[in-house]
C-alpha cells in the first residue's frame, strides 16, 4: 500500500491536490575553520543539496505537499584534503508525525563521522541507478533511501524493504570504486554506512521492521485514544525487538534505534504502570547498558 494512502488516513483529507516530491529537508553546510577555499564554494554546495534531496522524485508513489518527510543534514566540514576534496561530518535525522497530534516522533539521529567527498563550485549533482557518480551523490541517495525506508517502515508492515535494498545496492557500487573514501567497507568500522544497511536488510533481523511499524503504527499513533494499548503495543514491540541481543550484540542498529528514541521512550513510560515502567526499564538498559542513568528516570517518575 502506498504511504500516501497510510498518511491520508492519519490526518484526514488534505485540501491540497497538488504533487510534491517525498522529502523535506532542511540542509546546512558549515565550515567554520576552514580558510583556503572560497567560503561562497559552501554556500552553493548547500543550495545544490538541498536542491539535490528535495526536488528528485525518489519513489513511485505519490506525495502531497503537506505529506513530504521531514528531515535534515548538518555538514560540517572538518578538513581540506585538497583544492576540492573535503572531510566531513554529518547529521541527519528524520521524524513522522503522529496521529491526532502535533507531535514528530524521531524516525533516525545519526551522526555520520566518517564522510570523503570531492567537489567543485557549480557541479552538478547527478544520480543514475546502478551506476557509481561520485561519492557525494553516493552519500546522499544512500541516506534519502534510509529515510524513506525507516519512514515507510513506520506506515506499513516492511514498507521499507524496497528502498534499503536500494541503499544497499548504493553500498556495493561505493564498495568498488575507488573515489568513495571510508564508511561504505565492513573492516573500515563497526559504525558505518555498510553494517547499518547491512543490519537493515539481514533476513536475520527482519524483526526490526515488524518493531518499527508496531511502535509506529499500533502503538504512537494509537496513544491519542487508547494511550494504555498504545504504551502495551510499544512494550510489546520492544520486547520483540529485544532478541537482537542475541542474535547480533553489537548491532548498529540497536545504538541508532536507541540514541534516536531515547528520550521519547523515558516521556512515554513515565507514565505507564509500576509494572510496565520496571519492565521498560529492564529492557532499554539490556540494550542500550551505556544510557542507564536516562532509563531509571523512568521509575522515579510519578
Amino acid at each position: 500500500m502506498k504511504r500516501l494512502v497510510l498518511f491520508l488516513g492519519l490526518v484526514g483529507g488534505l485540501a491540497d491536490s497538488a504533487e510534491a516530491q517525498e522529502l523535506n529537508c532542511n540542509v546546512k553546510v558549515l565550515a567554520p575553520n576552514l580558510q583556503a577555499t572560497d567560503p561562497k564554494v559552501f554556500e552553493t554546495l548547500e543550495q545544490s543539496i538541498s536542491e539535490f534531496l528535495n526536488n528528485r522524485r525518489w519513489t513511485n508513489d505519490q506525495f502531497l505537499p503537506k505529506e513530504r518527510i521531514d528531515c535534515s543534514m548538518l555538514i560540517s566540514i572538518t578538513q581540506e584534503i585538497s583544492s576540492d576534496r573535503f572531510a566531513a561530518q554529518v547529521t541527519i535525522q528524520s521524524s513522522r508525525p503522529v496521529y491526532h497530534s502535533s507531535y514528530n516522533s524521531p524516525l533516525l539521529y545519526l551522526v555520520d563521522k566518517d564522510f570523503q567527498f570531492q567537489y567543485a563550485q557549480y557541479q552538478p549533482l547527478e544520480y543514475v541507478e546502478n551506476q557509481f557518480t561520485s561519492s557525494l551523490v553516493a552519500f546522499l541517495a544512500y541516506y534519502a533511501y534510509v529515510i524513506i525506508g525507516l519512514d515507510y517502515d513506520s506506515f506499513s508492515p516492511k514498507g521499507g524493504n524496497p528502498y534499503f535494498q536500494r541503499a544497499s545496492q548504493i553500498v556495493a557500487m561505493a564498495q568498488s570504486a575507488n573515489a568513495a573514501g571510508p564508511g561504505w567497507k565492513s573492516f573500515e568500522g563497526t559504525r558505518n554506512r555498510f553494517w547499518l544497511i547491512n543490519n537493515l536488510t539481514n533476513p536475520k533481523l527482519d524483526y526490526i521492521h515488524d518493531m518499527l511499524y508496531s511502535y509506529h503504527r499500533q502503538g504512537l499513533d494509537q496513544m491519542y485514544e487508547q494511550t494504555d494499548k498504545g504504551r502495551k503495543a510499544i512494550l510489546d514491540a520492544l520486547t520483540r525487538f529485544a532478541k537482537i541481543r542475541d542474535d547480533e550484540p553489537t548491532a548498529m542498529f540497536t545504538q541508532v534505534f536507541c540514541q534516536t528514541k531515547g528520550e521519547e521512550l523515558v516521556n512515554i513510560f513515565s507514565k505507564g504502570l509500576p509494572q510496565e515502567k520496571s519492565q521498560a526499564v529492564q529492557l532499554l538498559v539490556s540494550l542500550d547498558p551505556s544510557n542507564a542513568a536516562r532509563y531509571q528516570q523512568i521509575m522515579k517518575a510519578n
